[in-house]
């Protein structure tokens, strides 16, 4: 399997959590357009992307940088986006607009429509509704793949046979799958059935919001949200001795923390989403694609995270 990485951008136009500004725009571009002389395939974004006035802010910087870009390097690559199963939007006509919308907002590129989260927990016809109207979007002429997200491995089950009926599939499933993450046994299963359906296996926060960029020995403090900043404190101890292990690795591997944690998504054959907003942050994970782990480094680091004292929270959205 060819080793690929997905741009994510859930950061770009996200105040509260990455501390985002307009001035930041220009460097933006200057990442996207990295990413795509990297070969980066996938770029990820959501219409729930952006905080306040500024939603959809993601969404619209792709499109704007798309205008931007040359056409042979905007075949090469596929825009993703996700859309909000809001409790409002309901019936088989509750994605039509926010499509549209975010059709627009993408500059008339969009090829990869995801469901953000399933509504099993609360609704469990809705996002079946949701689906058939995506279904519908389709037959009407629209263009685009259905993606999931969020998504475990009954309800992948359903939706597969549900789309199937329709002659329809699910062209990719994106989970969060990171050393950090929980439930790494059920992701694994999801993966297990995405490879027997021929479905991209997509890993979002495969570095646990940057938690397993941080070099065990130092103490830095940067110039980020508070929030992250609690993150960090939060997690510092509690992952120290995976981060060493990490460390040791990159350290013999003359790379960074962040290419071993991709490696070892890359090693479980997931395709990473990881979430970029400078051009040497490209660079760097870029060359994870050079090299690979031993299976001796893959269970270090396996073994090291399962001995991990304290895993990121799983989504509340995730399905069973």
């Amino acid at each position: 399997m060819r080793k690929k990485i997905g741009l994510g951008t859930w950061s770009w136009g996200n105040k509260f959590f990455w501390n985002y500004k307009v001035s930041s725009d220009e460097e933006l571009f200057e990442t996207f357009a990295e990413a795509l002389n990297q070969g980066f395939s996938f770029i990820d974004t959501a219409d729930s992307y952006g905080t306040g006035r500024l939603s959809g802010r993601s969404e619209k910087l792709i499109g704007e940088f798309l205008q931007r870009t040359n056409k042979t390097k905007k075949n090469k690559i596929k825009i993703a986006t996700k859309l909000a199963p809001y409790p409002w939007r309901i019936g088989r006509q509750g994605f039509s607009i926010p499509y549209k919308k975010s059709l627009n907002r993408l500059n008339n590129k969009l090829d990869i429509v995801q469901l953000h989260w399933s509504t099993e927990k609360y609704n469990p016809w809705q996002d079946f509704q949701l689906l058939n109207n995506l279904c519908d979007l389709i037959d009407e002429g629209f263009q685009f793949q259905i993606g999931l997200s969020n998504i475990g491995p009954k309800r992948l089950l359903k939706i597969i046979h549900f789309l199937k009926d329709k002659n329809k599939r699910v062209s990719s499933v994106q989970v969060q799958f990171s050393l950090l993450s929980p439930n790494n046994e059920k992701q694994k299963y999801v993966k297990k059935i995405c490879d027997q359906n021929k479905i991209d296996f997509l890993a979002y926060s495969p570095l646990a919001f940057g938690i397993l960029c941080r070099d065990p020995t130092k103490n830095d403090i940067g110039k980020r949200s508070l929030f992250r900043n609690f993150i960090f404190q939060t997690y510092d101890k509690p992952t120290l001795e995976l981060r060493k292990v990490m460390k040791e690795i990159a350290k013999a591997r003359s790379a960074s923390l962040a290419q071993v944690a991709l490696n070892w998504c890359f090693y479980h054959g997931a395709i990473p989403i990881v979430g970029l907003r400078k051009k040497n942050q490209v660079l760097d994970i870029s060359k994870s694609l050079r090299w690979n782990l031993t299976n001796r480094e893959f269970e270090r680091l396996e073994n090291a995270s399962q001995n991990c004292s304290k895993k990121i929270p799983d989504n509340p959205f995730s399905s069973l």
